[in-house]
């Protein structure tokens, strides 16, 4: 133990270290690490993620390698073999060369780390985090090849979208295929020659969405279990960035904003780390099995991402030999697969094999005899350099705006809408990733893979959309449609599937009515609940004339609402009722109801913007008289809200609260195998929240339970240059372990929109730290 008052010290002898380090936790659970070189940096990144993220970075290796199995036993054979199909299979030393001279190095560093606490806790059983005892097993070592190998978490995005468009475009044809799933910008989508839509079967990327998918640890899982809720993350997934410059900014400084969003998870997805030593002073977030960070800052430039809309997969379709079905068409002969055989180690039980194939193009995930196909997806994230996040390793030194852009030339995934700001005051935004050329195809429908529909490389970094120092004086990102006029999309076909633009119209409007932005206000900005649908809706409802004096009573008292999706809001309780439970669903079943329930169920997160503009502008799709039929529509819908708003919330309008509806639940994968008190401890919520997947505060929700599932749980913003008025937030809290104090406590201040000093100068971490671990070199044991 230290001094009284000062923070609580651990010692422990490392084998692998080669000086001393210490690792200080602030009051909000962030780990500073002081190196005296790098390879100790990462060497203690490692350590420190498998002291607060054992069993989650565990588990990140078992199923991204395809080795749940072994542990979990013969229900889990099955997405080993699905997750077995998405590993990098390419040359290691191409592999490694692509993220910089010195990431095997790091990397290397960083799992001998994790090894290295792994080792104390085969000495001292009791030091295994709680999961290990609740599903019986123990932590394996990692290789460092095992990081980049695992590929399932990659988020390419274009595949499920060409399935489905195929499927609907079967059913009802390409206009409704084009209405249910935006193409943006205009474009006409073609049906590849020699593609029948119809022969996209429903399951024919069951072994992708289920490699995909998190592990299930119900006492008896399903594969069913396994995918339940991955189409809704994987379609409501977005994130807000923004940066601001000097000219526009309260400080005189840059200011950047990040908050990413995926699914609400504990452990949380994004672990907060600070990594120093001699030219190496590095700070922000990254996943926690991963070296280095992806968004935050060094001591020169801050930088941030969101998902950009480039589309990086493509599912083929194969006509196979009748007489030999391991072949397939190609050229006008026949090429066969590429089998590889695998033993999946099963626990409690005998090996299992793993037969695995491969066209030329990617892996195969469906095998039709009966009709003489297969079919295969091609995803930039398979191949070399594809690795998620490592990227940022070529980066995470960078000095200028410059040097950020020209790190950004080798990054492959995901694409990304990469923002930066560097202390000289210059700010930017760069469109990255790998993006195919394909000149015969657009990457919206299914192709066959006969040779006529290959990718031509990527496209060089510089034929993507950038900008720096923007006379608007910020630049900012939704995931929104953010090639600039004049871009030539029809020669470079870089993606037509983006989110909708109503994060991002609402952070433009705010940005630029304020002459000058606070750090403050990018807080505000980033728990903003204004609905501009919701806004859009109300007002059509004042123009529409009605007898019926409820629903007069009705329209005027939603008229009255400030349009804000706070917990607190009665208007927002019935507006959301109204909209995702019986407008949207009578919308689409008026302008497409030859679409089975289960393909709409597909792609309605993305619905809400062509719901608000059909009701805006009412055509033919709605009848002879679309108007009259808008009306009728509308004002039934509303009449059905009210009465199972009634039902769910009391006859009192009052009384209505959104976040009586609205709950965010953080639940534990494990907590369904422990008693009542563990669970207790495991889980978090349910507790109100504010917002909906279309505001800036974004908080997806299943509209069948109204549970909030997709939102931002990491939120940052950097006053560049001051860097410890920097703050942020990550919900639940930093640690894995439920034991911790650091577990949970960040929940209440990501509830209210609140946020911690995200501390940077030495001085100011020695102050605000409450434990010391102090790391010393040891000898390798005999």
């Amino acid at each position: 133990m230290s001094a009284a008052g000062g923070p609580r010290e651990s010692h422990f002898g490392v084998a692998g270290l080669r000086a001393r380090t210490e690792i200080l936790v602030d009051h909000w659970g962030v780990s500073h690490i002081f190196a005296a070189n790098s390879h100790d940096a990462f060497f203690a990144q490692g350590w420190n993620a498998a002291r607060d993220r054992l069993w989650q970075i565990d588990l990140w290796r078992r199923s991204g390698l395809g080795e749940l199995a072994a542990v979990l036993g013969a229900k889990y054979a099955d997405q080993d073999r699905a997750t077995r199909l998405f590993v990098y299979r390419g040359d290691m030393t191409s592999e490694w060369a692509a993220y910089g001279p010195q990431a095997k190095h790091n990397t290397e560093a960083f799992v001998a780390g994790i090894n290295a606490y792994i080792a104390m806790t085969r000495r001292d059983a009791a030091s295994l985090p709680l999961e290990f005892k609740l599903a019986g097993y123990t932590p394996a070592l990692w290789k460092a090849d095992d990081v980049v190998r695992i590929r399932n978490h990659g988020l390419g995005g274009g595949a499920e979208i060409e399935a489905v468009r195929a499927q609907i475009t079967c059913k009802a044809g390409i206009e409704a295929a084009s209405l249910l799933i935006k193409i943006s910008p205009p474009w006409t989508p073609v049906v590849a020659e020699g593609l029948d839509p119809c022969s996209i079967p429903d399951n024919v990327l069951a072994k992708y969405e289920l490699a995909q998918a998190p592990v299930g640890f119900s006492r008896d899982p399903k594969i069913a279990d396994f995918v339940e809720g991955a189409v809704f993350a994987s379609a409501t997934q977005g994130s807000n960035n923004w940066v601001i410059a000097p000219s526009k900014s309260a400080t005189g400084r840059p200011i950047l904003a990040n908050d990413p969003h995926r699914g609400y998870e504990v452990p949380s997805l994004r672990y907060l780390v600070h990594m120093a030593a001699p030219g190496l002073n590095v700070i922000g977030a990254g996943e926690p099995a991963l070296p280095g960070i992806s968004i935050g800052h060094n001591d020169h430039i801050a930088f941030g991402l969101t998902i950009f809309g480039s589309a990086q997969e493509d599912l083929y379709v194969y006509e196979t030999n009748p007489e030999r079905p391991n072949e397939y068409r190609y050229q006008g002969t026949w090429e066969p697969m590429r089998a590889v055989t695998e033993s999946i180690a099963v626990r409690d039980g005998a090996d299992q094999e793993a037969l695995l194939k491969f066209s030329r193009h990617g892996p195969v995930v469906m095998e039709d005899p009966a009709n003489h196909r297969a079919y295969a997806v091609r995803a930039t994230w398979l191949e070399t350099g594809g690795a998620p996040y490592m990227g940022a390793m070529r980066y995470i030194r960078a000095k200028t705006v410059g040097q950020f852009g020209d790190a950004l030339k080798y990054w492959g995934g995901p694409a990304e809408n990469q923002i930066c700001a560097d202390t000289r005051g210059r700010i930017g935004w760069f469109a990255a990733g790998f993006t195919p050329i394909r000149p015969t195809s657009d990457g919206l429908y299914p192709l066959p893979g006969d040779g006529r529909y290959e990718w031509g490389g990527y496209l060089e970094r510089g034929l993507l959309p950038s900008e720096i120092d923007p006379a608007r004086g910020y630049v900012a990102t939704a995931n929104q449609m953010d090639l600039p006029p004049g871009y030539p999309y029809s020669e470079r076909r870089v993606g037509f599937t983006w989110a909708d633009d109503f994060r991002f119209n609402r952070i433009r409007s705010v940005l630029d009515q304020r002459p000058t932005v606070s750090l403050q206000e990018s807080e505000d900005l980033q728990n903003d609940y204004v609905t501009d649908a919701g806004r859009r809706l109300a007002g059509i409802l004042q123009s529409i004339s009605t007898e019926d004096p409820r629903l007069q009573e009705l329209i005027h008292w939603l008229a009255a609402w400030d349009d804000k999706l706070t917990a607190q809001s009665p208007q927002a309780a019935l507006f959301e009722v109204w909209f995702s439970r019986h407008l949207a669903p009578a919308v689409i079943d008026r302008i497409v109801p030859a679409v089975p329930q289960k393909l709409r169920a597909a792609i309605a997160p993305g619905k809400a913007e062509l719901v608000v503009e059909v009701m805006e502008h009412p055509d033919r799709r709605l009848g002879a008289d679309p108007r009259q039929a808008r009306d009728e529509l509308m004002l039934q819908s509303l009449a059905d809200a009210d009465q199972e708003t009634r039902r769910l919330l009391g006859a009192d309008r009052s009384g209505w609260q959104w976040g009586h509806l609205a709950m965010a639940y953080f639940e534990h994968p494990l907590a369904a195998l422990a008693d009542d008190a563990t669970q207790a401890a495991m889980n978090l919520g349910p507790a109100p929240k504010a917002g909906d997947g279309t505001v800036v505060g974004a908080a997806a929700y299943s509209s069948n339970d109204f549970r909030l599932r997709v939102g931002a749980s990491l939120r940052m913003v950097v006053d560049v240059g001051h860097w410890d008025d920097s703050v942020a937030v990550n919900a639940p809290g930093q640690s894995g372990d439920p034991s911790s104090p650091h577990y949970r406590d960040l929940f209440p201040l990501w509830l209210n929109g609140q946020y911690f000093p995200l501390l940077y100068s030495r001085k100011a971490i020695d102050k605000a730290a409450e434990r010391k671990i102090i790391l010393q070199p040891k000898q390798l044991e005999p």
